[in-house]
């Protein structure tokens, strides 16, 4: 099987442009749950894996965890899911944190989305060519 780079430039822009789709998911989760009480924000990593077989590169998602830090504690002792204390744990998602993330991601999957469609252009530039 030959090395083509058109098609692992399109390859690996797609798997980025799902990677980060997956990334807005999770963001857009952790923003829906802001308000829930002891809603623990969830990160994404990504990897970078290599098909030895066809030699494309392409982004996987690595894993999905829970940010262990603690949410803001409020003295609420009247609240269902306050503690012994009277304390009630709230969620650790921070909004600027998540919609910088969100950004992030917007431009990233714009980014591979560009690419995506110069390599598109150049297959159909060299059809055009061949045609001739």
């Amino acid at each position: 099987m030959s090395f083509n780079p058109i098609k692992s430039a399109m390859h690996a822009a797609s798997s980025g442009m799902n990677a980060q789709s997956f990334r807005m998911r999770v963001v857009s989760e952790n923003l829906s749950n802001a308000d829930t009480h002891g809603y623990q924000r969830k990160q994404i990593s990504f990897k970078n894996e290599l098909d030895r077989i066809s030699g494309q590169n392409s982004v996987q998602i690595k894993n999905v965890t829970l940010d262990r830090s603690l949410g803001e504690q409020l003295y609420d002792p009247a609240h269902p899911l306050s503690d012994a204390d009277g304390y009630v744990v709230m969620s650790n998602v921070d909004m600027m944190l998540e919609l910088a993330d969100a950004r992030e991601a917007g431009r990233s999957y714009e980014a591979n989305l560009s690419t995506f469609r110069q390599a598109a252009q150049m297959y159909s530039s060299l059809i055009g060519l061949l045609r001739r």
